[in-house]
């Protein structure tokens, strides 16, 4: 399992490193890609549960939206009323074909386009600031640290649950050292960036930046173990062996894209 989860990571390095790196359409079609799927992924997990939210509505409203905050932002706003608005007329069609849940579908469809969509956006959104390869280089990083450190420590000293009926194997311990090495590990690679020559960053906005993601991201991960949970689900998908789907994978960099784009323009530039 560990090997698997060290290939399928590695993998998926080796091409969202270079897309970081250029940006541009390289970056934004990866990460469009990946919400696509994961669009495809939530839509599975609910249907799996009885729910049918649209499939169409949901992977193509988040690639709408994410294109819209890639290239078009002042029209986000109206093309997220739009995709809202369709969704609506989509399941009041379904009710009349005799859908009875179509009320609570129309709820699942409209989250799964917000959820994914506009707050998976902001990922798309901290690599369109100005230096923002530097500052994806210490959002994405502090969102590794902490599960790195989290996984290794949490499975080989944790002993006391965290949130069992949510997550039985995350422990305590695992997510004290999550938050630990998340704060340390953005820290030192604010230094070095400052030492390159990156001179917008100071080792304390690193600090801050890796504590207030590590503390906080391990929800994305646990939301989205909600939804397995009520679905009766283990994972998202089988595209990554080890790591589950692509939803598994990204839970808590949509956390970490929208927390640390909203620190970095609030605070630190």
């Amino acid at each position: 399992m560990l090997a698997k989860r060290v290939l399928a990571a590695l993998a998926l390095a080796a091409i969202g490193f270079p897309a970081m790196y250029f940006g541009g359409f390289f970056y934004f079609g990866l990460v469009t890609l990946l919400l696509g799927i994961a669009a495809w992924e939530y839509g599975r997990i609910f249907h799996t549960a009885g729910k049918n939210a649209s499939t169409p509505l949901l992977v193509g409203g988040v690639v709408l939206i994410a294109f819209l905050r890639g290239y078009f932002p002042a029209q986000a706003s109206a093309g997220l009323t739009l995709l809202i608005l369709a969704a609506m007329t989509w399941h009041l069609f379904d009710y009349e074909k005799g859908r009875d849940l179509a009320a609570t579908d129309f709820t699942i469809t409209v989250a799964g386009i917000v959820y994914l969509g506009w707050v998976g956006a902001y990922l798309i959104d901290v690599r369109n600031l100005a230096d923002g390869i530097w500052w994806l280089a210490l959002v994405f990083p502090a969102a590794w640290f902490a599960d790195m450190a989290a996984y290794f420590i949490g499975k080989r000293f944790g002993k006391h649950q965290l949130i069992p009926r949510l997550s039985p194997k995350k422990t305590w311990e695992g997510y004290w050292a999550g938050v630990f090495f998340g704060t340390i590990g953005t820290t030192g690679l604010a230094v070095l960036w400052h030492s390159l020559g990156w001179q917008a960053v100071t080792w304390w906005q690193g600090a801050v930046l890796g504590a207030v993601l590590s503390i906080l991201i391990t929800l994305g991960d646990l939301g989205e173990s909600m939804f397995k949970r009520e679905a009766g689900v283990k994972d998202s998908g089988t595209l990554m062996p080890g790591h589950g789907g692509i939803f598994d994978r990204i839970d808590s960099w949509i956390w970490a894209g929208a927390l640390g784009y909203l620190l970095i323009i609030w605070f630190f530039i």
